[in-house]
């Protein structure tokens, strides 16, 4: 339980977080675009706004609790989730951005309806706003439910509803209140996770009668090495469900194959993640931004994925008979309960910092992600059904009531999720179904004038037809990388044909594409070398 230092440190984080929200909604309340102002920000976010609110939205519950679950299960493997995504924000900074803000587009939706047409926006636009509600807005609410379960002993249902009302409140200031005070929230994360991670490792130095923290890293490395490879071939590992941890990363597949599908469909065609940065007031404050999350990214498995592998020694070592035990349930083990037990282990003090950290992480991702779904329904689907007559006001309220409502929606679905061992796994197999369907129609889109909107509307509806035909028939029993990529493939192919069946007079010239765009400088050349640099390091060591 909670001594009184952690309650008051716990108490702090929302007084300060609320606080600095009210003051940023009065200071930068403009008299401008309503809707601008609340979906978008536009102009005002600066370049360490963006990149600490990217990485806000991004790391959430899926990752301290989903991921950690999965450095249990699977080992630093599935750091290449956060290695990799440093590479896909430099070609998202790179190459969809400069597109993005040279075409005045805004939202994903609204590229489509601008290169193909309506149909092709309204369908990827609830594809999307279903996703986000029923996928990830539900597991966000049911990793931080189970989290505060496990630590306060708060039953689960009252625990995601008190995140609900949490993230409710930041949402309605709307994209500028969420974009400053995820600055706040990424400073507590990184705090509060490095001192997670501290204690863990000085945990696991203590079982061998050391005291510091790069003993319990390399006692890991000695005692559990299986759990330090990059790369997983078949057979090679199992999860502590019986099944081979191959079907999650397959070997090379997570440096050559699916993995990329879902990194540049996560970070270049997300509205979620894009958003941030469109709200900049120029290309080279929306790039530094990206490159400032991408730096951030290096660092992210120290935070989320170490924990858990820490978890997974002390579990088998068994000196702590409590924290093995709290890993079961029934004869089952739960990866996903592995970080919360961490916290709930932490000496006074700590435990309030480290559990505000996990907080401000699923409290900031929530708001984020609810924002864009009100984004989504309010401009891109309402406006367009009603057309350009709809006023601001009308849109803004919208959005706010679509807020409350997907907040309901998912809080009353996350309990129902209590069945999941990975919950990171479970929110990247099932956006799979759509993500390479968005990647493909987006390459498409951008990089030809010939391929059309009947090719991108059939493109929409054959990547979920591919996906459930290929998971539960022709490859359901290879791993879902892979299946992802295989979709991806007969998705650019089917959108291929259509169009040469189709009108092969067909040029659409609305999006403008050149090679003067994709001009960096020579500063965001050096960053990005110095991260290429690191990532290849990183591999070599731990091949």
């Amino acid at each position: 339980m909670f001594a009184w230092i952690d309650q008051i440190i716990y108490l702090l984080y929302f007084i300060v977080v609320g606080g600095y929200g009210y003051y940023i909604y009065r200071r930068k309340h403009s008299s401008g675009s309503l809707t601008h102002d609340y979906f978008l920000a536009e102009g005002s976010l600066s370049w360490w706004a963006i990149g600490a609110s990217i990485i806000a939205s991004n790391i959430s519950a899926e990752q301290f609790i989903g991921m950690s679950g999965s450095g249990f299960a699977l080992g630093l493997a599935i750091a290449s989730y956060e290695w990799m995504a440093a590479i896909g924000l430099i070609i998202v900074a790179v190459v969809f951005l400069p597109i993005y803000l040279k075409n005045k587009i805004f939202t994903m939706p609204g590229f489509l309806r601008k290169r193909f047409d309506p149909r092709v926006s309204m369908v990827m636009a609830v594809f999307w706003v279903l996703v986000y509600v029923f996928v990830n807005l539900t597991s966000i609410l049911y990793l931080g439910g189970l989290a505060i379960q496990s630590i306060a002993g708060i039953p689960m249902f009252v625990a995601v509803w008190l995140l609900a009302v949490l993230a409710l409140i930041i949402a309605l200031g709307g994209m500028k209140v969420i974009g400053y005070t995820d600055v706040i929230q990424v400073v507590l994360l990184i705090i509060g996770g490095l001192t997670t991670t501290y204690i863990a490792l000085n945990l696991v130095a203590h079982t061998k009668g050391m005291g510091h923290w790069l003993d319990g890293l390399l006692i890991l490395k000695t005692e559990v090495p299986q759990h330090f490879h990059l790369f997983i071939e078949k057979g090679q590992m199992i999860k502590p469900d019986g099944t081979d941890a191959y079907m999650d990363l397959p070997g090379w597949s997570v440096l050559l194959g699916g993995m990329w599908v879902i990194n540049l469909s996560y970070w270049g065609c997300n509205q979620y993640i894009t958003q941030r940065a469109l709200g900049a007031k120029n290309l080279k404050t929306a790039q530094n931004g990206m490159l400032f999350a991408a730096v951030m990214k290096l660092f992210m498995p120290l935070i989320v994925v170490l924990p858990g592998i820490a978890a997974y020694y002390l579990y088998n070592e068994g000196s702590n008979l409590n924290f093995a035990q709290g890993m079961l349930e029934g004869s089952t083990v739960k990866p996903d309960k592995a970080y919360p037990l961490l916290l709930s282990i932490l000496p006074t003090g700590f435990k309030g910092l480290a559990f505000a950290a996990l907080t401000a992480a699923i409290v900031a991702s929530l708001a984020g992600k609810v924002n864009s779904i009100a984004t989504i329904v309010s401009l891109d689907i309402y406006k367009n059904i009603k057309g350009d007559a709809v006023s601001d006001t009308a849109l803004v309220k919208l959005g706010k009531v679509t807020v409350l409502i997907a907040l309901v929606i998912g809080a009353s679905l996350a309990p129902l999720l209590q069945h999941l061992d990975q919950g990171f796994q479970f929110i990247q197999e099932f956006t799979g179904f759509i993500t390479p369907g968005v990647l493909a129609i987006f390459l498409m889109g951008i990089f030809t004038t010939w391929t059309t909107p009947n090719a991108a509307f059939a493109g929409a509806i054959a990547t979920f037809a591919y996906s459930l035909l290929f998971k539960n028939f022709w490859l359901d029993e290879s791993p879902f990388m892979n299946r992802i990529l295989v979709v991806f493939i007969c998705t650019v192919a089917t959108m291929v044909l259509v169009s040469l069946l189709g009108n092969r007079n067909y040029r659409n010239d609305t999006v403008i594409v050149n090679r003067t765009l994709f001009v960096t400088s020579s500063g965001f050349k050096l960053v990005s070398l110095f991260i290429l640099g690191v990532l290849v390091a990183l591999y070599v060591f731990l091949w």
